[in-house]
């Protein structure tokens, strides 16, 4: 045990790199979303996350938003736990059939306005799950999509930029590509 302590002592843990990205341009990044959103909406940006069938790859980079390093929070943008206080619907993954109905509901349920972001490439077209049995497809085969963020995931840094082509194509009266 002893050995072991002395070895932890001298060798540095096996982890990732930090992220590249300096605090200034995140800070900027997000402050731009706050202020897009408050000229939108008159207040922060509510987003509701769905998992209609995904591998939770999007999902991890989606709550490192929350994490210490991006803390989205402190800048207005928040996760909502109803989909009658969301503004954003943030889907991940491909529809599965089990997950049809739920996500018709949840948008259903969503007030107006209402945008629906499909987050990473299996939101898109069903992704490495396309032409399984169980998928429908991507989320447009379900629901109306109004901005794609692309990857297999998409870094916290790209949400955050996709968000931010949201508010500004939605503020121009356009739909975001």
């Amino acid at each position: 045990m002893r050995k072991l302590l002395f070895e932890s002592l001298l060798h540095l843990p096996l982890t990732e790199p930090a992220p590249r990205l300096s605090d200034a341009a995140i800070e900027e990044l997000s402050a731009a979303i706050e202020a897009a959103s408050r000229r939108r909406l008159g207040r922060s940006l509510s987003i509701r996350a769905i998992d209609a069938g995904s591998c939770n790859g999007c999902e991890l980079e989606m709550h490192a938003l929350s994490n210490a390093f991006y803390d989205m929070e402190r800048f207005g943008i928040r996760f909502v736990a109803s989909p009658r206080h969301a503004d954003v619907l943030l889907v991940t993954g491909p529809v599965t059939k089990n997950m049809r109905e739920a996500l018709e509901r949840t948008y259903n349920a969503t007030p107006a306005p209402k945008w629906v972001v499909a987050l990473g490439d299996c939101a898109r077209d069903g992704g490495y799950f396309a032409g399984s049995y169980a998928i429908i497809g991507g989320v447009s085969k379900v629901i109306p999509v109004d901005l794609h963020i692309p990857g297999c995931p998409p870094s916290p840094t790209d949400i955050l930029r996709g968000l931010l082509a949201l508010l500004e194509h939605v503020n121009t009266g356009g739909r975001a590509s």
